[in-house]
C-alpha cells in the first residue's frame, strides 16, 4: 500500500467515502430543496424582519450550504483505499485489529480515516492515540496507548483486511 498522505490525500475506506457521498446527495437533492421551499413560503408571508420561519430557514440554508462545501472538500481531498486489497501482516490503514487488554477483555477496531470515525462501531482514526499505537503492530505485539486516563497496554491477537 502506498502512503496516501504523502501526496496530500487522506485515506478513506470505500464505505466511508460512500457514506459522505450519500450525505452530500441527500443534502443536495432532498434537504436543500425542501428548505428553499420553506424559505420561499415564509418570505411570501410578508415582513421578513420578524418572520421566525424565514429567519430560521435562511440560517438552516447557510448551514446546509456550509456542510455541502465541507463534504465536497473532503471528497476531493481523499484517496479511497479498499482494505480487502491490502496485503500486509502488520497493521496499516483499513486493518481490522483484534486486541486483548490487561484484564483479558477482547476488543476489535478498524483503522480508518479521520472523516469516518465511529467509536460505537470500533472505527478509530489512524491519527488517534489508539490508531497511532496500533499502526505497524503485528500479531503478538504489545502496544501502549497513551491517553488522558492513563496508559493502556493491548496485545494484538489478530490483523485482518476485510
Amino acid at each position: 500500500m502506498s502512503a496516501p498522505e504523502s501526496r496530500g490525500k487522506k485515506p478513506i475506506t470505500p464505505d466511508g467515502y460512500q457514506r459522505l457521498q450519500d450525505e452530500l446527495m441527500r443534502l443536495w437533492h432532498d434537504e436543500r430543496p425542501r428548505v428553499v421551499q420553506e424559505v420561499a413560503d415564509a418570505a411570501a408571508l410578508g415582513d421578513r424582519s420578524e418572520n421566525a420561519e424565514y429567519i430560521y430557514g435562511k440560517r438552516r440554508l447557510r448551514e446546509i450550504d456550509r456542510r455541502m462545501r465541507t463534504l465536497n472538500t473532503i471528497l476531493e481531498d481523499t484517496e479511497v483505499i479498499d482494505p480487502s486489497q491490502v496485503n500486509a501482516d502488520d497493521v496499516q490503514f483499513g486493518a481490522t485489529v483484534e486486541v486483548e487488554d490487561e484484564d483479558g477483555r477482547a476488543r476489535r477496531f478498524q483503522i480508518v480515516g479521520e472523516h469516518e470515525v465511529d467509536a460505537k462501531l470500533g472505527r478509530v482514526s489512524m491519527v488517534s492515540p489508539m490508531g497511532r499505537a496500533l499502526l505497524k503492530a503485528r500479531v503478538g505485539d504489545e502496544v501502549v496507548v497513551r491517553r488522558p486516563a492513563g496508559e493502556l497496554v493491548l496485545k494484538v491477537t489478530s490483523v485482518r483486511y476485510l
